[in-house]
C-alpha cells in the first residue's frame, strides 16, 4: 500500500462564511469514511498563528521557511491506498467536499515504516 498526501491551500476555499459549516460537515464526513474503510492515516490543518522555523542539525532554528517555498496553509490528510486511482478518487470526494481541488502527491515507499 502507498500513502498519498491530499492537500489544498486556504486560498483555495473560497466558501462564503455561511456555508462553512455544510463544507466543515461535508469534509469530516469524508474522513469518517476513510477512517471506516481504514485508509486514514493522518490529517488536520496548518496553525497559521504559530510563524514557521528551520530546525539545524545542531538544533538550531531560524524563523521563516526556504525562500523557495511557497506558503504553507490549509488542510490536508494522508491516506494509504492500493492504488493512485484510489487516491483519485478520495481526494476527488474530498475536492466536493471541501469545494475546491486537492493536490495529490505520492510519498516514496520506505522499507522501515
Amino acid at each position: 500500500m502507498t500513502k498519498f498526501l491530499i492537500s489544498f491551500p486556504a486560498s483555495a476555499m473560497d466558501v462564503p462564511a455561511e456555508e462553512m459549516p455544510a463544507v466543515s460537515d461535508a469534509s469530516h464526513a469524508v474522513i469518517r469514511e476513510a477512517k471506516a474503510a481504514r485508509v486514514y492515516v493522518f490529517g488536520g490543518g496548518i496553525n497559521d498563528k504559530i510563524a514557521p522555523v528551520r530546525v539545524a542539525a545542531d538544533g538550531g532554528c531560524t524563523d521563516g521557511t526556504y525562500r523557495e517555498t511557497r506558503e504553507l496553509d490549509g488542510g490536508f490528510c494522508v491516506l494509504e491506498l492500493p492504488s493512485r486511482d484510489a487516491a483519485v478518487h478520495w481526494a476527488a470526494r474530498l475536492a466536493a467536499a471541501c469545494r475546491c481541488a486537492q493536490e495529490l502527491r505520492e510519498f516514496y515507499y520506505d522499507a522501515e515504516s
